[in-house]
Formats: structure tokens, sequence, C-alpha cells
């Protein structure tokens, strides 16, 4: 019989973010400090973005509908466990697999620029807004999860500065 997910007794603590558009803004990185895993849900825009991440903890991309160049590489979709959870990420809501709802925890996704927090029984669909160049008068915005002992508690958190 095969083992259950391993699930974290100690907090985790994922940062989430999309839509920078080649803008990694100072309060953003101030807001990911202390991040065990950064996950990036498309339209990074310059592969410097990823490397300034990575100095903070690793991260995983998918690629946006803007990615071009060298972030061309970067997968369309990625499904993978954090901290024993399985969760999928993709840059548009409506690229998610139909098959996602019912095998994922978590579900990120980016695009809309808008942030989103939805429960779908106990699948959380997330969108961290967009924290790159300000568009569409939405808020600048970035999501962070921790996770413990199975359960994930999310923030949207906003990256205006003064």
């Amino acid at each position: 019989m095969r083992a259950g997910p391993r699930i974290q007794s100690h907090p985790v603590k994922i940062g989430l973010l999309s839509d920078t558009h080649g803008l990694l803004r100072p309060r953003v990185l101030e807001r990911l400090s202390g991040c065990e895993r950064i996950l990036h849900a498309g339209d990074v825009g310059s592969p410097a973005i990823l490397e300034r991440l990575r100095a903070i903890a690793p991260v995983t991309a998918v690629r946006g509908n803007v990615d071009g160049g060298e972030l061309a590489s970067l997968p369309d979709t990625m499904t993978e466990e954090i901290a024993g959870l399985p969760f999928g990420m993709v840059h548009r809501r409506e690229d998610a697999p139909a098959t996602w709802p019912r095998r994922m925890r978590l579900i990120a996704f980016g695009h809309s620029h808008r942030p989103e927090l939805e429960w779908h029984g106990s699948c959380l669909w997330i969108n961290p807004g967009a924290c790159g160049a300000r568009r569409f008068q939405l808020p600048l915005t970035i999501a962070l999860l921790t996770i413990r002992d199975g359960r994930i508690v999310p923030e949207i958190l906003a990256v205006e500065e003064d």
C-alpha cells in the first residue's frame, strides 16, 4: 500500500507573484524575505527577475503570454508537491487542465492582474495579482502562503510603494 503525501509539521512560507513584466519593485523583495520557495505565475518579462528572486529562495516559474526570448523555455504549466501538498501553476486560469481541481490542493495562476483567492472544496485557486508596472488601475499585489500540517493559509499583500 502506498503512503500518503508527506505533511510538513513546521510552517513553510511560500511567495507567489505574477506579471512582473520586467519590473521587480524593492517592496516586493521585502515582502518575499524569509520565503522558503517562490512561485512566479508568468509574464516575468526578463531573466534578471528570476535571478534576483533566486537570491531569496528557490524559484519555480511558468511562461506567460509576453515571455519570449530566453523565457520562452519556461513551461506553460507545471505540477509538483510543496510541503507535501500537490499544486499546479499556469499563467492563464482557463489554461489549467480540467483534471487539476480533483488532484491539486493549490492552483496558482496570473494574467488578469486582479488578485483572486477562491476555495473549491479543499483546492485553493489563487491569483496573486500583478506587482510589475501598474495597469488597469488595479492594486499592486503579491501573495504569501503559509503551509503547515496540510493546511494552506493564504494572504494577498499590497506592494504599493510610499
